[in-house]
């Protein structure tokens, strides 16, 4: 294959330019025949919801199937979570957002009904992978409080608010002219109403007895047949829950003063037992204090033993402090079983699902604000299950989210023999018992992992291939550091208000499993991946000083002397360099001076035991500068193959070298620029005009006097001011431009006061209090202006690329990106491997400017000639603990460089995005041969370099919704839908894209919602999603017994098609409640189909009605044809008869 050679393309455009920044600035359009070319098309993408994992947010309500196995759990924003076996799960929505107030499954029949807090009801259709509404049923005038649904009945109970019972036909979700109306049910004399229906059950032996539950205390015991009240039960407190005894003799009810009434069906006089579970019994006889209300109560019987019983709440009041219990008593035991989260709903789990037998419980599902426990009632203690399911992604806030698809297949496997060894102990021996649904047969086979950053400080790493997610990993970065003791002992943390050790920003080499991570209190730490165990007498630590001198520009001096500073890069090595990089420099923090030289968090000085998995190789910590905190880290990279590790923030950069354990480059963002870069803009980045000698910094031996050692490529600056006036004038000049900058931004909209979203340092905190990761920076001496006049380093990337024009041999570069557009390259200079590499220097060359664009940079990358991605290089991993031989071996494999280019043969694309446009710079020529804006009114928050179909391009997601994708080279658009707008910062913070067409964000604080934007995922998803209805049969219904069938003492069947069918109950009033089809029945397919398609299909809906109208038409034909012969023979026969006899003989 010919190799591209871009030189010639743009021969044309710069021979008609003076010079190559016009021929950037207006990028022609390569010839057809010369450009790279490209495979993906519009066709390869197509965007959707793919699977939604984590626990429900505000759950609300749950129920389950006992044949099938499948838990289902309703929500406060209207979504519905299914979950069986490990990997079933699946995600739904009503389109109101309304609260679910209840749900009841079609037991075994692949159905589930939902209740909705805006009084309507859904019916819902299993048997499908992605669930639908099938019918739903709108109520108007009264609200609905309370469902039930008997086993094997078609008939639903409506309860509502004014006391009131409907019933509804769930085949056809239509109402029965059947109704029990509240006058009816209670005694004429009661002069009030009744309250809210709260409960609704049928009499486990007698179908056509009905148990009815007023929030004011009054059970009634309705006869469907007769249509009356057959007993009234009495109780002074109001009610919340109702249980029947499977025999049908007797029923518990739950109250609100904590107690709970045992009443026989028979005498409804007096209850047979008053129970105060955890009331304290007055030795005198008087009654028990009043406790807080029984939410719930459940009644369950066992065949060998004595009977369960399980309710929660009731504690006495005197226990403010105490957490939600949920109580168990079984027979002269009661247990009281501490929960962390307040207890939403639960359910007992029992073998049969008839009501009318022993129900046999084995389990317990409680459903908690923020947790789901499933409880072991077979075993001594009541352990808990092992939960399959990803549930425990909030259990600390996440703060940052990392996606890698596609990822070396031995990482998982790695991650999780060292992760299984954080399991914890003393679960339930049995398995999950919602083992319902079976997996997706879908072909994705290549693996993935999600990384997840917390408020907490630790990092969890997750299995995410398959569209299941299984934690791996976890990693607690607040191991390093010492912890406060007390609240006198509490750490500097002047930089956040709460969490100090929360994950800012990480990242993560697959390759040679580096991880670095950056927290909120400006600290990085350096993790190498061993598998073998490792005891660290002193964790290493480094101590960086980065400043920006604003306090020195924002007045003039007085004195009229110019106050000499030191250079920020001298500033930094010289300290390190005169001690031992683990030991803590010397600060000052009296009351006399401000606060210097301090780090923010306290590290570790006591031995750390490193079990297997991530340890550490080194601290970096960020220090107090004359009284100011040290700024935020806003971006970071590592670079396994160089050593390197780079981060910055709005001060400026610095690399160190985590295998000399030295501080290499520290410097500010001006000083990036070289001193005729026509990009540089002083004004905004106010830093004090340097000394040649302040530039870029090779931290070498300490012996090294400063001029060998610190070399500065801004060697040609201006020097420092001569006189008072020059100074005054420049300070009122800065002072001029801060004043227009400012009375720009306060007149900006929504979208250019939101680019603040994309600075982690100025993260502000969720809207939701409780999601609240991160906290307000309190830097009282830099002011909004300083801060928006700052130019911040946004991104790096690691390449070997050409730094400098028209080279011919490519060099490790660093590519630095800034907010305010600008992208600047470092060249550096490697000592050889060996032995060498961890004694010679890695020295640095400023490069300047290589393009402008608008916005802050988000991401760049490096193609080469063809349009294949050229991945930063890397080390393969080795243990590090290893034998020297086994760490040779894993040098070994380290990738050469890429090939010298010659004569311009091997050319390269630098692909660079930003918050607004997108530009590909042409390498060695460092031209720009395209540019696309990308937006003008809003602005990107995520941008990434992805691999989709064998070919790369660039997806972007912006605060107004839009998820796009361009082509690479050339910056076509391929997609651009109107997805999710911006109403979250979480969204802004956790949206990321991978490889292969995956995206993932956190769509609330406990959920992570994962989409593809690839056609042939789309395609395929049907068969990758898991199913959640399996074929089961009924379990025979319990036998009744000979005797029992003779005396008729069994359960009494009701025909309620009879009761409450059309024929005897009549019609219900129109106007009581609406019915609207849903769009996974018929109905709703014919109205949702439109354009041709839709005509076609309602044509064959057409022809079909059409012919089974014929085919009615011809079969009735047919009928009277045999009718008319049948009585043409009857009438011959008779004729025949009668034909030769005489009339007085008839």
């Amino acid at each position: 294959m010919k190799k591209f050679n871009i030189r010639k393309v743009l021969d044309g455009l710069t021979a008609a330019s003076s010079s190559s920044a016009a021929a950037a600035a207006q990028p022609g359009t390569p010839r057809e025949n010369d450009v790279v070319q490209e495979t993906l098309q519009s066709e390869h993408f197509q965007l959707c919801k793919t699977v939604r994992h984590g626990f429900p947010h505000q759950p609300s309500s749950m129920a389950f199937d006992p044949v099938q196995k499948i838990l289902a759990i309703g929500t406060q924003t209207g979504a519905l979570r299914l979950f069986g076996r490990a990997g079933v799960e699946c995600y739904c929505q009503h389109e109101s957002g309304a609260a679910v107030i209840q749900l009841q499954f079609l037991i075994n029949e692949g159905a589930l009904v939902s209740a909705l807090a805006d009084d309507s009801v859904h019916l819902w259709n299993l048997r499908q992978k992605i669930p639908a509404i099938l019918h739903s049923l709108k109520f108007n005038r009264e609200r609905i409080t309370y469902c039930h649904l008997p086993f094997q009945s078609k008939w639903l109970y409506i309860g509502t608010e004014r006391g009131n019972i409907h019933i509804v036909n769930v085949e056809s979700f239509t109402l029965s002219g059947y109704v029990i109306m509240w006058n009816k049910a209670i005694e004429l004399s009661t002069k009030t109403h009744p309250g809210p229906v709260v409960h609704i059950s049928d009499n486990p032996m007698d179908e056509g007895k009905l148990l009815i539950g007023f929030e004011c205390g009054v059970v009634v015991l309705w006869d469907l047949k007769c249509k009356k009240a057959d007993c009234r039960y009495n109780y002074d407190e109001a009610i919340h829950s109702v249980a029947w005894h499977h025999e049908g003799k007797q029923f518990v009810c739950s109250h609100s003063d904590g107690t709970l009434t045992t009443w026989n069906i028979r005498v409804p006089a007096k209850p047979a037992q008053i129970l105060t579970p955890h009331g304290k019994q007055p030795k005198d006889g008087k009654k028990p204090e009043p406790c807080k209300p029984i939410l719930k109560v459940e009644y369950k019987t066992t065949r060998a033993g004595d009977p369960f019983m399980v309710l929660s709440g009731g504690l006495s009041y005197d226990t403010v402090g105490r957490r939600a219990c949920l109580t168990v008593m079984h027979g002269k035991s009661t247990a009281v079983l501490e929960m962390d989260y307040p207890i939403v709903d639960f359910l007992t789990l029992c073998e049969t699902p008839y009501p009318n037998d022993f129900q046999e419980p084995y389990a317990v599902v409680v459903l908690l604000e923020k947790d789901l426990v499933v409880i072991d009632l077979g075993q001594i203690g009541y352990p808990i299950f092992e939960s399959p399911y990803p549930l425990s992604i909030h259990e600390s806030p996440v703060t940052c989210c990392e996606y890698v698809a596609d990822c070396p297949a031995e990482i998982i496997p790695a991650l999780y023999s060292v992760g299984s060894r954080q399991k914890r102990q003393g679960y339930s021996k049995k398995e999950w018992p919602v083992s319902g649904g079976n997996w997706g047969q879908g072909n994705q086979s290549y693996p993935e992992i999600i990384i997840t950053g917390h408020a907490d400080g630790s990092i969890k790493f997750w299995d995410a291939s398959a569209l299941m997610l299984q934690v791996l990993y976890k990693l607690k970065t607040v191991k390093v550091f010492e912890r406060a003791r007390g609240k006198e002992e509490k750490p500097n943390t002047d930089i956040v208000d709460e969490d100090p050790f929360a994950i800012q920003t990480l990242f993560w080499c697959p390759e040679s499993r580096m991880l670095c991570v950056a927290g909120v209190s400006a600290h990085v730490i350096v993790y190498r991946f061993s598998k073998q165990e490792l005891t660290t007498d002193v964790v290493q630590l480094l101590e960086v000083r980065m400043q920006c001198d604003f306090n020195d520009v924002d007045s003039p001096d007085p004195g009229g002397e110019q106050t000499p500073t030191l250079p920020t890069s001298a500033a930094s090595c010289s300290p390190q360099e005169t001690e031992p990089p683990n030991q803590l420099s010397i600060g000052s923090n009296s009351s006399e001076g401000p606060r210097d030289n301090i780090p923010c968090l306290q590290v570790r000085s006591s031995p750390l035991k490193q079990s297997p998995g991530y340890q550490v190789e080194l601290v970096i910590q960020l220090v107090w500068v004359s009284g100011e905190p040290p700024q935020q880290i806003t971006s970071l990279a590592v670079n396994s193959s160089y050593g390197l590790v780079v981060f910055g923030n709005s001060n400026g950069l610095a690399v160190v070298d985590y295998l000399q354990k030295t501080l290499l480059l520290n410097m500010g963002t001006s000083e990036l620029y070289s001193p005729s870069d026509p990009c540089q803009r002083q004004p905004r980045s106010p830093r004090k005009p340097r000394q040649p000698s302040g530039g870029l910094c090779d931290s070498n031996d300490g012996s090294n006097n400063s001029e060998d050692r610190c070399k500065s490529p801004t060697s040609g600056s201006t020097s420092p001011f001569n006189s008072d006036d020059e100074r005054k004038q420049n300070f009122i000049e800065k002072v001029k431009v801060k004043s227009r900058r400012f009375s720009k931004t306060v007149a900006n909209d929504f979208a250019k006061m939101s680019r603040k979203i994309s600075s982690p340092s100025e993260q502000k905190p969720d809207l939701d209090a409780k999601d609240n990761a991160f906290s307000r920076s309190r830097s009282s001496s830099v002011t909004s202006i300083d801060r928006e006049s700052r130019e911040t380093i946004s991104s790096f990337y690691f390449c070997e690329s050409f730094p400098r024009k028209s080279e011919s041999l490519v060099s490790p570069c660093l590519l630095v990106g800034t907010t305010q557009g600008s992208v600047m390259m470092l060249a550096l200079c490697l000592p050889p491997g060996g032995d060498q590499r961890l004694q010679q220097p890695v020295s640095f060359s400023s490069c300047g400017t290589l393009v402008r664009l608008k916005g802050g940079i988000l991401t760049m990358a490096l193609l080469d000639a063809t349009g294949t991605l050229l991945p930063p290089s890397y080390e393969q991993w080795y243990d590090p603990n290893a034998s020297d031989e086994e760490k040779e071996k894993g040098r070994r494999r380290r990738p050469a460089s890429p090939p010298s280019s010659q004569e311009g043969q091997d050319t390269q694309f630098t692909v660079l995005c930003s918050e607004k446009q997108a530009k590909v710079v042409a390498m060695p020529s460092h031209t720009c041969i395209y540019k696309h804006n990308i937006t003008e009114t809003s602005f990107v928050l995520r941008a990434d370099v992805v691999q989709m179909a064998g070919a790369y391009c660039i997806a972007c997601f912006c605060a107004n919704g839009h998820i796009m994708t361009l082509s690479l080279p050339s910056l076509r658009p391929l997609l651009d839908v109107n997805y999710l707008p911006l109403t979250d910062m979480r969204i802004a913070r956790t949206f990321c894209f991978s490889n292969l067409g995956q995206a993932l964000y956190l769509t609330s604080p406990t959920e992570i919602q994962r989409i593809t934007y690839s056609q042939e995922t789309c395609d395929n998803l049907q068969e990758m999603l898991s199913e959640l209805f399996t074929p089961v049969e009924t379990p025979e219904a319990p036998n009744r017994g000979f005797f029992k069938g003779l005396f008729g003492g069994g359960a009494q069947s009701l025909d309620r098609e009879d009761l409450f069918g059309e024929t005897t109950a009549g019609k219900a009033s129109r106007s009581l409640a609406q019915h609207i089809p849903g769009p996974g029945s018929m109905e709703g397919m014919k109205g949702a189909a439109s354009g041709v398609v839709g005509d076609l299909a309602r044509a064959r809906i057409a022809l079909d009605e059409r012919g089974q109208k014929l085919g009615e038409l011809e079969e009735r034909t047919a009928a009277m044809m045999a009718s008319a012969e049948s009585f043409s023979k009857h009438a011959h026969d008779m004729m025949l008869k009668y034909k030769d006899k005489k009339w007085y003989q008839l």
